[in-house]
């Protein structure tokens, strides 16, 4: 049955949901590739994530391409045609046949009156594709981010921004942390060029491995044993920052899907670590992690801007608090983030994360730690957050990461570098 499932009126679908409803792709796309064959799973990926990801220069193509846009029930052919002609863009998969089964995908969605259209568009495409191609890189649609987003990038990053957007509209790196409690990071280095696989270091994070080239996670040597786990360089820097010792009290929070969780266990065998998001089906990620690496903690359902309902009046000796963000700086890594977010998101957030600051200082011991983290790249969450934090707050106090008047550490994504990823790490005096 699986072999007669077309992919591409699958991917259609599957952007739709994303564009049309607000669905997250990372909850549309697994359903969808369990009824495609475990070799298509790949390919079904990359025609969703492609085509988010270029969604802008698709969209004004069509517009040369078609007198006027499909609307109402016919919206998933305009997104079967996108399909269509990311394939011929961007893959190496020979035109004639990605046209023939893009076509062949108007059957799939019950569509077939369509076919002499898609025909029709994708073949017009092909006789004009090279002046077309020249005519979209003087068009703003060039750069695949919404006009909003784009603003926001050249106002906080007028020196950066065009290197942003190229690293998000890259394929990212996959980058590993090596489990310390098994190996050293040199020392499972060697194991994976016998396994004739390139890795490279990060000078920062003593942890971090980025692949020359992504692979399958079987290939990785002792991955089923816990000896590694896929996690962005950014993304490792929390605990060297947070800097976890046995012993202590420690809070994850905002703690799914696990992996800063199990990385505080790597470092501090011996802590106490308590992890906690609000999101109960997420948590089931958490549970996953540790299990998979062999380790414990206590993890709670419950929300950051009410921790007396989850820990009572309990304070611990660190917290990380991974706060909820625009997810700007993971772009590269979910390509449907620029379509999902809205510019008056940013305020919403960046009041949510206020407010989880505030009420859970009071939970941090005097001189204990807190760590601050977004995946966002936004000032907004970002510097300007911490900086009213730090003026409200006067038993808080800035270390390591920047200045008062613009304090915290921001990394922006890059070719070979981690996610973009802000880190701000503050002591209660």
């Amino acid at each position: 049955m699986k072999k007669s499932i077309n992919l591409r009126s699958l991917a259609a679908q599957a952007v739709e949901q994303v564009v049309e409803k607000g669905q997250s792709l990372s909850n549309v796309l697994p359903g969808l590739q369990q009824k495609v064959s475990e070799k298509d799973k790949a390919l079904l990926q990359e025609l969703c994530f492609g085509v988010l990801r270029t969604l802008p220069q698709l969209e004004w193509l069509i517009g040369k391409l078609m007198s006027r846009p499909m609307t109402g029930k016919q919206r998933t052919i305009h997104y079967l045609i996108m399909v269509g002609l990311y394939q011929m863009l961007y893959t190496r998969i020979p035109p004639h046949a990605a046209l023939a089964e893009t076509v062949e995908g108007a059957i799939a969605i019950k569509r077939p009156q369509f076919k002499g259209l898609i025909n029709g568009v994708l073949r017009q495409f092909q006789r004009q594709q090279e002046a077309l191609t020249a005519e979209a890189q003087a068009h703003d649609s060039r750069y695949l981010h919404p006009a909003w987003l784009l603003a926001r990038l050249k106002a906080a990053w007028p020196q950066q921004w065009e290197s942003v957007i190229e690293a998000n509209n890259q394929r990212p790196p996959m980058w590993l942390r090596v489990n310390r409690r098994h190996h050293t990071r040199d020392g499972w280095l060697a194991l994976l060029e016998e396994a004739g696989i390139t890795g490279f270091t990060h000078p920062s994070y003593p942890d971090a491995v980025r692949l020359e080239s992504p692979c399958a996670v079987q290939a990785l040597p002792g991955f089923e044993k816990g000896w590694v786990t896929v996690q962005d360089a950014s993304a490792q820097g929390c605990i060297t920052l947070l800097d976890p010792q046995d012993g202590e009290s420690i809070l994850d929070l905002c703690a799914a899907p696990g992996g800063k969780t199990t990385h505080i266990l790597e470092a501090a065998p011996q802590a106490n670590v308590m992890a906690v998001d609000v999101d109960d089906t997420r948590l089931s990620r958490v549970y996953d992690n540790l299990k998979r690496l062999g380790m414990r903690a206590e993890v709670k359902q419950g929300d950051g801007r009410d921790p007396a309902s989850w820990c009572g009046d309990k304070q611990f000796d660190r917290i990380l608090l991974d706060a909820p963000c625009s997810a700007t700086g993971v772009i590269r890594r979910h390509p449907d983030i620029k379509w999902l977010r809205r510019d008056r998101d940013i305020a919403e957030l960046a009041q949510l994360q206020s407010a989880i600051l505030d009420a859970i200082w009071p939970h941090l011991k005097p001189g204990g730690t807190l760590l601050y983290a977004t995946c966002s790249v936004l000032p907004e969450e970002n510097s300007e957050q911490i900086a009213r934090f730090l003026t409200r707050t006067p038993d808080a106090r800035l270390v390591d990461t920047g200045i008062p008047a613009q304090p915290g550490l921001q990394n922006l994504p890059a070719a070979t570098e981690g996610d973009g990823f802000f880190y701000a790490k503050l002591i209660k005096q």
